[in-house]
């Protein structure tokens, strides 16, 4: 067995993958999976701009654990690759200094440790976009799988389209027959020879976490920073005081940031209002500027969405309470909307009861799942037709879905540009071959013998 080791530094936290394949199968498709994971404890390794030794040192606990994951005699030859996603695109439009500074801190812990560094990088959204989108299309074998004999089969089926939604940013990608106006969202990729044209966007400040402080601060601003508000997007019974200075320390928020101190608190009491809520929400997006033939939001160019698509990161842990925790089924856009408004109108006691562990995010869930709706409808498109289109998966079999996996096939060359040679397919189909003949010759003889018994013993009587 070979191993590769991906740490995926994303905005809220970090998450180191380790994967295996069969070591003289490189080219293979299909080979590839998760071996183990590791959650890395903390925030992101943004949030260590101030303190940038502590990004590295952050790491440690779960490359201790890679070491012992990883046999001991396979350490050197296993690739060690970290990426950072939007978080750190924050920071490095804030403070290009501390963002450098966090990337070398993380490169020194790494370089450390007894596996191939190669290189600790911050990932465009476009990069991440497909990345994710090369993962899950891999994953369930759209690319290309083996026959039963053994032989190369290029699958009839369409590939998937790929919805991220991190903590900082969220990205959308998925093939297109369609033009592709803005040729910054178009991507020409050569995979097992086949040539696939893909429509990729990651739209920054709409992760998660960024959204929540964005909705505060046009929140706060209407309400002229007053220092008690009533907050329709909380639910009714919790109420929590906020230093301004947490909302506004991120480039996403800059804009409205008030002229006076920043170590002002105020008060947000939540009152539970769906509808007035979903209003606050609305205004995150810019629907009247296109200057292309057709635009998801903000003026951003996209092709009509079609196809099937995979839905991971925070879209599938959304739906995923929707599901588990409310009960409530989602298979059109109107049952994500009832949904959402249904959490709106739910007290916190009551949230409380339903999801105890999740105390930490629970007051969020009705914000949240306000802005999946408005996003994948209004600002996606999808539409009764094309919605049920859409799978909420964290994983594909055992593996995670994300852009971890396809960073590495990329990097390491795993998916040959050429569809791979069959002699190994061939040596394989001997095998089978032979082992039919086996199976073929082993029953003849059973079957035979039978005969003969039956035979001798109508004989004997």
């Amino acid at each position: 067995l070979q191993y590769g080791i991906v740490l995926d530094a994303g905005s809220s936290h970090t998450a180191m993958f380790i994967y295996k394949w069969p070591a003289d199968k490189e080219n293979d498709t299909g080979v590839v999976s998760e071996y183990s994971m590791c959650d890395v404890e903390g925030p992101g390794i943004s949030s260590y701009s101030s303190n940038p030794l502590v990004a590295g040192t952050s790491l440690e606990h779960c490359l201790n654990q890679a070491l012992r994951d990883v046999p001991k005699e396979k350490h050197a030859g296993t690739p060690l690759y970290l990426g950072a996603t939007a978080g750190m695109r924050l920071l490095d439009i804030a403070d290009p200094q501390a963002s450098d500074a966090v990337l070398r801190a993380v490169a020194a812990t790494l370089k450390t440790y007894p596996f191939d560094f190669r290189g600790a990088k911050i990932l465009s959204g476009e990069e991440e976009g497909v990345f994710g989108w090369v993962t899950a299309n891999y994953l369930l074998e759209n690319f290309i799988k083996r026959g039963w004999l053994g032989e190369w089969i290029q699958p009839q089926k369409k590939t998937l389209g790929a919805m991220d939604f991190g903590g900082a940013s969220t990205q959308i990608t998925f093939e297109t027959r369609d033009t592709i106006e803005n040729p910054r969202n178009e991507v020409m990729l050569k995979l097992y020879g086949q040539a696939y044209k893909v429509y990729t966007h990651s739209f920054l400040c709409y992760g998660r976490d960024q959204v929540l402080k964005r909705l505060l601060s046009k929140f706060l601003q209407a309400e002229r920073y007053q220092e008690t508000v009533s907050y329709p997007c909380w639910p009714m019974g919790y109420n929590k005081s906020l230093l301004l200075s947490s909302i506004y320390d991120s480039p996403c928020t800059e804009k409205e940031r008030p002229s006076f101190a920043l170590n002002t608190t105020v008060t947000l009491v939540g009152t539970g209002n769906g509808n007035l809520c979903t209003l606050h929400v609305s205004k995150l997006f810019d629907f009247t500027n296109c200057s292309f033939s057709h635009c998801s939001f903000d003026g951003v160019f996209q092709p009509k969405v079609s196809g099937n698509f995979i839905a991971f990161s925070a879209f599938f842990y959304t739906v995923d309470f929707i599901q588990t925790v409310m009960g409530r089924p989602v298979h059109l856009p109107s049952d994500l909307k009832d949904a959402a408004e249904t959490i709106c109108a739910t007290s916190w006691s009551e949230l409380l009861l339903k999801a105890p562990k999740l105390e930490k995010r629970l007051p969020d869930y009705c914000a949240v799942s306000t802005f999946v709706y408005f996003l994948t409808t209004k600002g996606y498109s999808f539409n009764n037709h094309s919605f049920p289109n859409i799978a909420f998966q964290k994983k594909a079999g055992e593996t995670s879905i994300g852009w971890a996996l396809g960073y590495m096939l990329n990097l390491t060359n795993m998916i040959p540009a050429e569809k791979p040679s069959s002699h190994k397919s061939m040596l394989y189909n001997y095998w089978v071959i032979l082992i039919l003949l086996f199976v073929v010759t082993t029953l003849t003889s059973l079957v035979t013998a039978i005969c003969l018994l039956r035979h001798t013993k109508s004989s004997i009587i």
